[in-house]
Parts: C-alpha cells; structure tokens; sequence
C-alpha cells in the first residue's frame, strides 16, 4: 500500500457487537467478502442497530485474500468471532479477506449519517466517502 495520502475513506457498516471490539481494541482484524480498494487506509465504523451511528475508525495496516481456511487459521484468535459463525459467513466462497487493524479509535460523540453533507447511504457492506468526511461532520 503505497504512501500517498488518500482522497477517500470506507464507511463500513459491521454489526455493533463486533464495531465495539474494534473500537475497544480486542477484535484486531474485520473479515469480508471483498477487499476494499488500494488506496483506502481508513474506515469509518457505522455501528449497525441499535446503534446505527458511526462510533470511531480504525486505520488499516495490511488486506490480505486467502481461503478462508487459511484466512481463520491466521486470525481467527484475534477476530472475536466463533469458528462456527465465521465459517457459516464464508459458506462455499473460495476466498476471504482479512482487513487487519493498525489502530482504532472511538469518536468522543456519535455521529448519525445526517450529520454529513451530503448524506451517505446506510451501507450493506462498505461505501467510499470523501477523505474530509469526518472532519466535515464533526464541525458541523
């Protein structure tokens, strides 16, 4: 991933229980179907209901694509996940990506979606977002 500063950041949406362990520190890792592009080094966290705000970012240190096999026996131990429920996500998909965390940190306040302009989309997965994003919303 090369150095050059940004121009946009992810907003992903993961489920809050899992949003919280990132933002805590104990879940090092965020698991997906696809890989968020090259040049995004940093995602904004929508916790989903019943949050449904963006509760802090973690920046990325590295994206890796294996197996899932391979993907769980790597980070399985820091992905606050249950084997189980990690294999039942993955399914019969050939490949998992493992987006590992370089630091995270919680927002001192919330920020609902219709405190940026203009307003994103709650995201399915993952939505890109001008790099200001969350500078725009939080002077606002």
């Amino acid at each position: 991933m090369g150095a050059a500063a940004a121009d946009r950041v992810a907003l992903m949406s993961i489920h809050q229980r899992w949003a919280e362990a990132i933002v805590d520190g104990r879940k090092r890792v965020e698991f997906r179907k696809r890989r968020l592009a090259e040049d995004i080094r940093t995602v904004l966290i929508y916790a989903t209901a019943p949050t449904s705000q963006v509760i802090g970012q973690f920046t990325i240190s590295e994206m890796i694509t294996d197996t899932p096999a391979r993907i769980w026996e790597r980070f399985g131990a820091v992905g606050v996940i249950e084997k189980d429920a990690f294999f039942a996500y993955y399914g019969d998909a050939v490949s998992a990506v493992a987006i590992v965390v370089a630091t995270a940190e919680r927002f001192p306040d919330s920020l609902a979606l219709t405190d940026f302009t203009p307003r994103p989309a709650v995201p399915q997965s993952f939505i890109y977002l001008p790099a200001d994003a969350h500078e725009l919303a939080s002077a606002g």
